[in-house]
């Protein structure tokens, strides 16, 4: 079935995460029952750290910021106003498929990515997508994945750093990982890229590897 994109808020609308994960629940059960057809979501969030099923209590801001506990899996992330949010909500073929879809995930935000000239891999054990490090550096991640699959249909999904700033993640322990770091696009290449520069190539990889996995 083809898949549907929907732009929620990007670029001078921030979504705040509560509203987003509503709509969410609505398109899950809607997708669920076949009454809407497959669906990525895509917008920035308002600031605001989220909090998976693995979080630690020593994962969570130093400042005692809030943070929103959600029902996806990993652990402790911020998004924010310059990270490109995903959200697709999808029924797929094989239920038992869980690791080939984030698979999928990162191979398409890696083609975008290293498109762009930075180079990008995936990291066994670790998911996500990550720009490795050289000369004794540590990797960092410049993707994030936390996902949800309720009946075989999915939730949450992935946050790609564009040009966010990242003084928010030295306040946490980005994903629970205490040796690497984390880096936004615009960063890597000393140039602004914005969500909106590169939402509609994301959208043509994710329809292409992502729609014969859905149902």
């Amino acid at each position: 079935m083809a898949i549907e994109f929907e732009r929620v808020g990007l670029g001078s609308k921030f979504v705040p995460y509560m509203e987003a994960w509503d709509y969410q629940i609505q398109l899950h059960e809607a997708v669920l029952e076949d009454i809407e057809s497959p669906r990525v979501l895509f917008l920035e969030h308002e600031a605001v750290y989220t909090a998976g099923k693995r979080t630690e209590p020593e994962d969570l801001p130093l400042d005692g910021t809030p943070v929103v506990d959600v029902d996806r899996g990993g652990k402790l992330t911020w998004h924010g106003p310059g990270q490109l949010v995903g959200y697709p909500i999808v029924k797929l073929r094989k239920k038992s498929a869980i690791r080939l879809y984030v698979e999928t995930i990162e191979e398409a935000l890696i083609n975008v990515v290293s498109e762009l000239g930075i180079p990008t891999a995936q990291i066994k054990g670790r998911s996500g997508v990550w720009v490795p490090g050289k000369d004794g550096e540590q990797d960092r991640k410049i993707a994030a994945i936390g996902l949800r699959i309720s009946q075989g249909v999915t939730m949450h999904g992935f946050a790609l750093n564009c040009s966010n700033e990242l003084t928010s993640y030295d306040q946490i322990i980005p994903c629970g990982i205490t040796d690497a770091g984390v880096t936004t696009i615009s960063a890597e290449l000393g140039r602004t890229v914005t969500p909106e520069d590169i939402v509609d190539r994301v959208q043509i990889e994710l329809e292409r590897l992502l729609t014969p996995q859905v149902v």
